[in-house]
């Protein structure tokens, strides 16, 4: 039997790379989904699959959630801050327009000044986007770790669908070489095009989105295409894996698309975090895979899969090491800032986001 020869478009670091630290945040306040039915529907749709949603409080943006994300992932790696070479933050909601984030975060986290900084943006993939340059930035030996952070806050015009779903949170990973590494990253595989499902015009204060376009021929056509040819180019199927991460706009997406990749509920179930938290944009994906660490064992092989609207998916193997047992219980696992909740009612929702416009 001959051994599948790796794809030209398969994207593999010269060095082998992986995950040497991991961290997640997830604000405290939760907006119900009843909450916004009450108020929008008359209580209809209340018994919608997403339960609440996590809402960002008045001090707080990507920037200070990106740098509790950090400070976990530097509490796991137990590396030095003045050892990254690049900080990187993916979102589509920085706080400045002409501003970086990544230099506010790397600044907290004592990284500065001798490390590259930048902020990424291709809606919900903006996060996985960083975590392939950092692979590429140390698997090229430019630098001995990188750090990327996926991270979003809620943004959803009132009243519209968006409102129950769109959450806040994120995550920051470590990109360091493979034998420091909890989590090893076998390959990874972009798959993009122009697809018109979701925007946001500069300006414009809330995103449009082509309803037609979501599902098909957007969402489920290049998570499908990029999962589907990485696993071909590597000579893997679903049976390989013990977990699969999958972006969440909403409950039924991942699912569906998980079925047709040939995975199991019990596969993505870890990683599903929409009902309780909602789709975190650039950070779906990416917080999907620190809840599927918090429980990972050594072997463990992931599949994760991103998808950003616009449109493109990026798809990584990841294979988890010994050290993952070493890092346990070194920060605050993703699943205990989800169970740290305070509800609030859509009044208090609406002052925390900036929806009422008092001039």
């Amino acid at each position: 039997m001959t051994t599948p020869q790796p794809s030209p478009t398969l994207l593999k670091p010269v060095k082998p790379v992986g995950i040497v630290g991991y961290g997640a945040y997830v604000p405290r306040y939760r907006l119900p989904a009843r909450e916004v039915a009450r108020v929008w529907t008359g209580g209809k749709g209340a018994g919608l699959p997403i339960k609440e949603k996590a809402v960002p409080g008045l001090d707080e943006d990507v920037i200070t959630m990106s740098i509790e994300a950090a400070r976990n992932a530097m509490l796991r790696a137990r590396i030095d801050p003045h050892e990254l070479r690049a900080v990187w933050v993916g979102s589509e909601s920085h706080p400045y327009a002409v501003k970086p984030t990544s230099t506010l975060v790397a600044e907290a986290i004592g990284a500065v000044p001798n490390t590259q900084a930048a902020d990424w943006e291709f809606a919900c993939k903006a996060g996985t986007e960083a975590l392939v340059a950092a692979m590429g930035l140390v698997g090229s030996g430019m630098g001995h770790y990188a750090m990327a952070i996926g991270m979003d806050t809620a943004q959803g015009k009132p009243g519209d669908a968006l409102e129950y779903t769109a959450g806040a949170g994120g995550g920051a990973y470590i990109v360091g070489p493979a034998e420091e590494s909890l989590a090893v990253i076998n390959a990874s595989y972009s798959y993009v095009t122009d697809t018109p499902d979701f925007w946001r015009r500069e300006y414009q204060k809330y995103p449009e989105h082509g309803m037609r376009f979501t599902g098909e021929p957007a969402y489920f056509k290049h998570i499908t295409e990029a999962g589907t040819r990485m696993m071909e180019a590597i000579g893997s199927t679903a049976r390989d894996y013990k977990w699969a991460i999958f972006h969440q706009p909403n409950t039924k997406f991942p699912q569906r698309v998980a079925g047709q990749l040939g995975f199991t509920a019990e596969q993505i179930a870890p990683g599903l975090l929409v009902p309780v938290i909602g789709n975190t944009y650039a950070g779906a994906a990416i917080i999907g895979l620190t809840a599927t660490l918090d429980l990972a064992q050594p072997g463990d092989r992931i599949l994760m899969v991103s998808f950003g609207s616009g449109a493109g998916s990026d798809a990584f193997d990841i294979t988890v090491t010994d050290k993952i047992t070493e890092r346990a219980g070194l920060a605050m696992k993703t699943q205990e800032y989800i169970a740290r909740r305070t509800e609030i009612d859509y009044a208090t929702y609406v002052r925390y986001r900036g929806k009422l416009a008092m001039r």
